[in-house]
């Protein structure tokens, strides 16, 4: 297992980033170059940056494959997964994903949706009187989904393949139901860009363990606590340079004030609840 001191070596992040590239684009990956699933998912990097070499459609499929085997609710797959690769389609859901390149760039963007349309359609099909059209229904859509999403995640990483989340769907929800044709039931929750990477990021930092875990019941947070806990990641070379750039204090100032502001939350919050509203989930 890798070191964790090794990996905040920059040189040795440098020259794994390109070994793994190599191994990536590497036509015979054997099960001998693979990483095992542990090792596999602790070098996580969200992909930003892809070639143009396309997936194969066998391998695009047996990806899907390994979503639908992931956990769901009941058995009932609560979720559908829209697959975009046309061009001119991209460059449209592109704009519902605040115009970021890697849209255009990834051979296939995957959108994730609750959808309690299909099982509501087999319920009356048996006459059984669904009663899904409420919150409840709309987290466990959700959860669906997010769990085939990781599932395809993993076996696109295994496969030499690079990934990005897109928070954006929940943003551009609305927008995103006309684009795909969404029906009432369906409303999408996350998407990723899927393809060969071009290029290898260093891997981002995380808290540790103990910020994240509690054993047994939940410990409340001192403000010591927190000191210790988040003083590596307000130290980190980036922070410092980010701070510069927006001439701002301290860390939690670019998120409050740059990256997720209250006006911004709160309309966001605010638009994705019509559109729960809309397609059926709140009381429909």
């Amino acid at each position: 297992m890798t070191n964790t001191k090794e990996v905040e070596n920059p040189n040795f992040v440098e020259g794994f980033a390109v070994f793994k590239l190599f191994l990536y684009l590497c036509k015979d990956l054997t099960k001998e170059h693979r990483m095992n699933p542990t090792e596999l998912l602790l070098q996580h990097r969200s992909i930003r940056k892809y070639s143009s070499k396309p997936i194969e459609p066998n391998l695009l499929n047996r990806l899907l494959e390994v979503g639908t085997r992931a956990s769901t609710t009941g058995n009932m797959q609560v979720y559908s997964i829209i697959v975009t690769q046309d061009k001119e389609r991209k460059e449209q859901l592109k704009k519902c994903h605040f115009n970021q390149e890697m849209i255009s760039e990834a051979p296939v963007v995957l959108t994730f949706c609750a959808d309690l349309n299909r099982f509501n359609a087999w319920c009356k099909a048996r006459n059984a009187e669904p009663g899904y059209n409420n919150f409840l229904w709309f987290i466990n859509g959700a959860i669906d989904a997010v769990l085939a999403a990781q599932n395809v995640c993993i076996a696109a990483e295994d496969a030499g393949l690079g990934i990005c989340y897109l928070g954006t769907a929940t943003y551009m929800a609305d927008e995103i139901i006309e684009l795909l044709k969404l029906p009432h039931g369906v409303v999408p929750i996350t998407a990723i860009t899927v393809g060969y990477p071009a290029e290898i990021p260093k891997l981002t930092d995380r808290l540790p363990l103990e910020a994240v875990v509690h054993h047994e019941e939940y410990v409340p947070y001192s403000t010591e606590k927190i000191n210790a806990l988040y003083h590596e990641k307000e130290n980190l070379e980036f922070t410092k340079k980010l701070l510069e750039e927006n001439q701002l204090p301290n860390l939690a100032r670019i998120f409050t004030e740059k990256r997720y502001k209250r006006e911004d939350n709160e309309f966001f919050s605010q638009k994705f609840m019509n559109t729960l509203i809309k397609q059926g989930f709140i009381n429909g």
